[in-house]
């Protein structure tokens, strides 16, 4: 999702594996075929954080690799969840591997807590439970798949529709899920900052400020 762009677009968050080349080139062609379709789309590793540069500018800063990548990784959990709950109207959740990736499941789950229409992609034919997915999993999606890239916007408008066809209840956020989204926010305007630009250096100022070990003693309270 270019920063800055329209709100007038409904946007999709889209969640899936992204540990190989192929795999966030599937993300990608998944990203395209949305924005086709007139979708804005959020895709956390490329309009996210660049995790690598914002570390070695931490770690130049005196931190120890280890804390600065604990605390890094909450300002990445922050800004998603923040995607995720203010500004992405639904999700397209993508299944394929030899198990579904784990941070994608945890996105399904909040999306789907979080009322989202949720439409899950699979067309890879391994599974753990003889050749079915985890009724867990798919529960969220109504038991139901697509397993063409070009037919997720269709599954979208469907379930767009059912959610607007069907009464909703006010979702009460938790204290700590609100904390997550107001530091996220924070965050996900620095990086849309026009003057922040490619930055990193303020963009770890950003981080070091939200998510640094001085900061965990108010999460946990």
């Amino acid at each position: 999702m270019s920063r800055g762009t329209s709100e007038k677009e409904l946007c999709v968050y889209c969640a899936g594996p992204l540990f190989c080349q192929s795999e966030r080139e599937e993300m990608m062609e998944i990203a395209d075929v949305l924005v086709d379709h007139g979708y804005r789309v959020y895709l956390p590793h490329r309009d996210g954080m660049e995790f690598r540069l914002i570390h070695e500018i931490l770690v130049e800063r005196g931190w120890e690799p280890p804390e600065a990548a604990q605390f890094l990784h909450a300002a990445i959990f922050a800004l998603d969840v923040y995607q995720l709950a203010e500004v992405c109207d639904c999700m397209v959740w993508n299944l394929n591997g030899r198990v579904p990736d784990e941070g994608a499941v945890s996105e399904a789950a909040m999306a789907w807590t979080l009322g989202k229409p949720l439409v899950a992609y699979k067309d890879d034919v391994r599974s753990l439970i003889a050749g079915r997915v985890n009724p867990l999993l798919v529960g969220m999606t109504d038991f139901q798949t697509v397993d063409d890239i070009e037919g997720i916007p269709h599954a979208l408008t469907l379930a767009r529709t059912r959610q607007l066809q069907s009464p909703l209840n006010s979702v009460n956020y938790s204290e700590r899920m609100k904390i997550a989204i107001v530091d996220g926010g924070e965050l996900w305007q620095a990086l849309c900052d026009e003057h922040s630009g490619e930055d990193n250096e303020f963009i770890a100022d950003v981080v070091a400020r939200l998510f640094s070990p001085e900061k965990i003693p108010t999460l946990l309270t």
